[in-house]
């Protein structure tokens, strides 16, 4: 791409200065002289360019490898981006609310802090810079969580990663540093810093960065120290780019800056226990005359297996505790007020019942039910489930409380004597039933030869 710029000066000792044709900064010689080629270097985003010099007229032509920016389309209105939501996520309406207006609000974010940086103003109109406002997502093993971030990833404009934070470690310690959340979000970014400034960044797994018992004399590492770290990326920054991070060896001539007050944060993590948490603060114990027993302790119920039906009622009630969160029950459990405080947003996600699950088996786009239709398919087979099968499957992962991660090991499970007897064989058909899952029986197989014989007969 070939952009034409012009001297401001016709003093050959000045400088050269225009516009970048990648991020629109200033442009300075970095060679005085009218030599030619002439290089250039960005005083913003730190990018060199070759210029070709035309000693007799003042124009400049800058040659860069960087291509054209296309129109961006419209911002999504939260309307859309929570109807892209419900064709792959289940349930959960208010997490998808939340997630639909904080997208939304983050690109408007984005217009006018950029329009007040480009016209070096700190208020337009009498309206102050803009904010950010992370978010923080919490809720029992597959609830959707994850979902979320992979669905949000694949509708947005803007650059977007997902890091584990059980990997994290504080700096000078094996494992990876905090700056490496950035250089992943550098890399999704196609090293456009531009861009990278003003992507998302969705931490999974925050939980286990929770700070450890103050009983343990050590030196918390991988807890309280990570909490530390991201405390100056959550509110904004310069963060340092090392070059061990950068695998472009073009990109390796000087550090690489990146300002994270643009970039979203959104955190998730299971907090596991946390109920108990918000339960001993809310229900007050008491001893003697005038307390009440608890239900649940009683002798009877625990000698039994539970069942679904109890695990679901247990789980209500943990959704019960949940929806009354606060930062005093984050703190209790290992998050520091310091971070708490760069997460204005507690999201609960609760667990799912059975006809979420069923839902969940059946409706998405590339459902479950659907991936092994198709797997059986390839082998001329029909794979056929019954109503009340599918309300087995989500009896049963409700009772596990694995949520929706655990229908698939259970499908795994049925399905792998069938799937092993069907290639290769004149099976055309297989039906699921409900003893199929309660009684671990075999499948309604429905042969070739079973069809001849009966054509022969009539």
């Amino acid at each position: 791409m070939y952009l034409y710029l012009f001297q401001l000066s016709s003093d050959s000792g000045s400088k050269l200065v225009s516009s970048c044709p990648k991020c629109g900064g200033h442009l300075n010689n970095i060679r005085d002289g009218a030599s030619s080629p002439r290089f250039v270097k960005c005083s913003q985003c730190c990018y060199f360019f070759v210029c070709d010099i035309d000693i007799n007229s003042k124009d400049v032509r800058v040659e860069s490898n960087f291509p054209e920016q296309e129109p961006t389309e419209s911002t999504p209105t939260p309307k859309e981006i929570f109807s892209y939501l419900n064709e792959y996520v289940i349930g959960q309406e208010y997490p998808k609310k939340v997630l639909s207006v904080g997208i939304y609000n983050h690109y408007k974010r984005l217009e006018v802090n950029l329009s007040q940086k480009n016209r070096n103003e700190t208020m337009i109109s009498g309206v102050p810079t803009l904010d950010k406002t992370n978010v923080l997502m919490l809720g029992p093993t597959g609830t959707g969580k994850t979902l979320l971030a992979q669905t949000i990833a694949r509708c947005l404009q803007v650059p977007m990663t997902i890091c584990d934070c059980t990997s994290l470690t504080q700096a000078g310690y094996v494992g990876e540093d905090v700056e490496s959340i950035i250089a992943k979000l550098l890399i999704a970014s196609e090293f456009n810093l531009e861009k990278c400034q003003r992507g998302i960044v969705f931490l999974d797994e925050v939980d286990k960065i929770s700070m450890a018992t103050k009983e343990v004399h050590m030196r918390d590492v991988s807890g309280e120290g990570v909490q530390q770290a991201l405390l100056k990326l959550l509110e904004g920054t310069l963060v340092t780019i090392p070059e061990r991070l950068v695998p472009s060896r073009k990109l390796r001539s000087e550090p690489i800056q990146v300002d994270t007050t643009n970039i979203l944060f959104i955190a998730s993590g299971a907090f596991s226990g946390i109920e108990k948490i918000i339960r001993n603060r809310k229900v007050k114990k008491s001893l003697g005359f005038g307390s009440v027993p608890n239900s649940s302790d009683s002798s009877g119920e625990s000698n039994r297996s539970p069942t679904h039906l109890d695990v679901e009622k247990q789980l209500k009630v943990n959704d019960k505790y949940l929806r009354d969160v606060e930062a005093e029950d984050l703190i209790s459990y290992g998050i520091i007020p310091e971070f708490i405080g760069r997460m204005p947003i507690t999201v609960p996600l609760l667990a799912l019942d059975r006809d979420a699950l069923v839902t969940i088996l059946t409706k998405p786009k590339n459902s479950i039910i659907a991936q092994y239709k198709y797997l059986f398919s390839l082998d001329g087979c029909d794979l056929i489930f019954t109503d009340d099968s599918l309300e087995a499957i989500a009896d049963l992962a409700i009772k596990r409380q694995t949520g929706a991660r655990g229908l698939r090991s259970i499908l795994e499970n049925v399905l792998m004597d069938t799937m092993y007897l069907v290639p290769g064989s004149d099976i055309i058909s297989v039906t699921v039933t409900r003893e199929t899952i309660k009684n671990s029986s075999k499948p309604l197989y429905k042969r070739r030869t079973d069809l001849q014989k009966t054509a022969v007969n009539y």
